[in-house]
């Protein structure tokens, strides 16, 4: 990993270094999220934080790809610019749905983290159909959906 730290991709996929911290990366790299996120909505709303997440994708893309085929190996555990966006996106969903308070946050974290690793369909299908950058990011990004629609109706039940 060393030589690719030299790299910008590699700062990027590894949102800055998160992703090379030992133990369970994407909870990490989601974590180092969730003041983004907060800063994004309070610049404005839910339309601030689904353009970045966007912009994030894209970038996410380019550097997944990059970094993934200089390592040779498809979905290496130290990207983790998916798991931003795609926390990142469940957080959009749920201030667009007006419910993005404390407990809002902590169930789309818990929510995002569990259809993340659990993987329901079309996670799974995303994660194994879509090559390259692209599949890295995209199962994260379905995931993010998941969670976001799920911890928004949970919101606003409880």
């Amino acid at each position: 990993m060393k030589p690719l730290l030299a790299d910008p991709a590699t700062w990027l996929a590894t949102w800055f270094g998160v992703g090379l911290l030992p133990g369970p990366q994407g909870t990490w790299a989601s974590l180092a999220a969730l003041p983004f996120a907060a800063l994004f909505l309070s610049w404005g709303g839910a339309f601030v934080l689904l353009m970045a997440t966007a912009l994030i994708a894209l970038v996410g893309i380019w550097a997944s790809d990059r970094v993934a085929a200089r390592m040779r190996i498809e979905d290496p555990g130290a990207i983790v610019i998916d798991e931003v966006a795609g926390q990142w996106l469940a957080l959009a969903i749920l201030a667009a749905a007006g419910t993005a308070d404390w407990m809002g946050y902590g169930l789309a974290f818990v929510l995002f983290r569990a259809a993340d690793i659990v993987k329901p369909w079309p996670v799974s299908w995303a994660e194994r159909a879509l090559p390259g950058g692209l599949g890295v990011m995209a199962d994260d990004l379905v995931a993010g959906i998941y969670a976001g629609a799920l911890a928004a109706a949970l919101r606003a039940w409880l």
